[in-house]
């Protein structure tokens, strides 16, 4: 059995872990609402103009555009993976890289090349220890999602899609639910269609200025890069949502061990104290 000494030892640094993740704790929850509120601010502008690609999939122009095509065939496919920059969130990560390492392995069954963007260090190492092509990487995002950091990955995928390297764009991130609850998901972002857009409440179309092709173009690379945009600021609300809950259960958990701790501590100073007083008598007695 450990000495008085060590157990003290012990005690004190679970306590300034304690210290460390009961901080982190706090400062999560304060950044779990600011993300929140970023989060749920986007929703309307995506849904807005989810409403208008939808009537644009329906319309007739006289110019279709690549990202409303599909592929009579799907060869090559194109994946954008969002993680966290840093640890410490629970299993966020490893829930969101398990379905993405599932996802790539049924397309490699059916044969498919697979070239990936990533979005956070954490699934940049990922992917770079199972050894995926990586076509584009932004890491160091921040708490707060920002485009001008991700345009630029965000255009290699795209320009990649209308220059047939692949043949379907999908995008992986943690859809936030609740405080307690965030899941991972796949979803398509091109070509244009199918449930993502769904179908619009009655149908028009749209006169066009200065013609199709310059407003398609930009309505409807504005709609993905919208789309990439609302997976990112989600998985950054899970992202403090579960590093809140995973530090509180750690700081519970401290908490429990020093209790444990502090009773054995006691133990040994009753039984070393009992033994002092064993040695005293016996002594007096032998007097």
């Amino acid at each position: 059995m450990p000495g008085s000494k060590e157990i003290r030892t012990k005690i004190k640094s679970v306590q300034n872990t304690r210290k460390i993740t009961k901080a982190m704790e706090m400062v999560a929850a304060s950044k779990m609402r600011k993300a929140q509120d970023r989060m749920r601010t986007s929703r309307p502008y995506g849904e807005k103009i989810r409403n208008v690609a939808a009537h644009i999939s329906k319309a007739n122009p006289e110019y279709k555009h690549p990202f409303l095509v599909s592929r009579d065939s799907v060869k090559r496919v194109g994946l954008i993976v969002v993680t966290t920059d840093k640890g410490l969130c629970g299993g966020l990560n490893t829930n969101a890289l398990r379905l993405a390492l599932n996802k790539i392995k049924e397309w490699q069954a059916l044969g498919e090349e697979i070239e990936v963007c990533t979005l956070g260090n954490k699934g940049l190492g990922f992917m770079q220890r199972l050894g995926m092509k990586i076509s584009s990487q932004v890491t160091g995002l921040g708490d707060k999602p920002q485009m001008e950091k991700l345009i630029g990955a965000l255009k290699v995928m795209l320009d990649g899609y209308t220059q047939d390297r692949f043949d379907r764009l999908l995008i992986i991130y943690t859809k936030f639910i609740n405080t307690m609850k965030q899941e991972p998901v796949v979803e398509q972002l091109l070509p244009l269609s199918g449930d993502a857009l769904g179908a619009p409440e009655g149908s028009w179309d749209y006169i066009y200025e200065p013609d199709a092709k310059v407003v398609l173009d930009q309505v409807l690379t504005r709609y993905v890069e919208a789309l990439i945009y609302q997976g990112v600021a989600e998985n950054m609300a899970s992202e403090q949502s579960a590093r809140m809950v995973a530090m509180k259960a750690a700081s519970d958990n401290a908490g429990k061990v020093i209790d444990e701790l502090t009773l054995i501590y006691n133990k040994t100073r009753q039984a070393s104290i009992t033994k002092e007083l064993s040695e005293i008598v016996a002594g007096a007695a032998a007097v």
